[in-house]
């Protein structure tokens, strides 16, 4: 009479089997969510880059009317030569500071944040232990690389 036990056999299996069977499930909502994701970020860039396109030309050109403005100005104390060096090295240094500020922006971008937090939480709540809550106050970010790494 061994029908408790493979009942029980029966039991562990259908719980194993669903368990996969959720797991697998939520594997694949996190990938749809990065892909959806991904989408809506990359097409918010395109339109963003789209715009600075559109406006580049107009800028480009006002900027240089103003540089040869400044220029002329300049020329009546410190001659054409030196007017044009100065208006030059400003321009320089304000592409410089420009440059410098749009790398700092990109490198502390962060892209795909809703999933990175989505995985987080999922592999807190798997790694959690019985008794512990599902989901830490602040879970680890499982996509990002550490601050210190090189």
């Amino acid at each position: 009479m061994n029908l408790g036990t493979e009942q029980t056999d029966r039991g562990i299996a259908a719980l194993v089997g669903r368990m996969a069977d959720s797991f697998s499930r939520l594997v694949s909502q996190h990938i749809t969510l990065a892909r959806l994701e991904l989408a809506e970020d990359a097409k918010a860039m395109g339109l963003n880059v789209a715009r600075i396109v559109a406006f580049v030309p107009f800028v480009l050109v006002g900027y240089v009317f103003l540089c040869a403005a400044l220029s002329v100005v300049l020329a009546a104390w410190i001659g054409y030569a030196g007017a044009l060096a100065v208006v030059g090295g400003l321009n320089v240094v304000g592409g410089g500071l420009g440059i410098w500020r749009a790398v700092s922006n990109l490198q502390s971008g962060q892209m795909m944040n809703d999933s990175s937090q989505e995985l987080s939480r999922s592999v807190a709540a798997l790694t959690s232990t019985v008794g512990a809550p599902a989901v830490p106050s602040q879970p680890r970010n499982v996509l990002k690389e550490p601050t210190n790494a090189q």
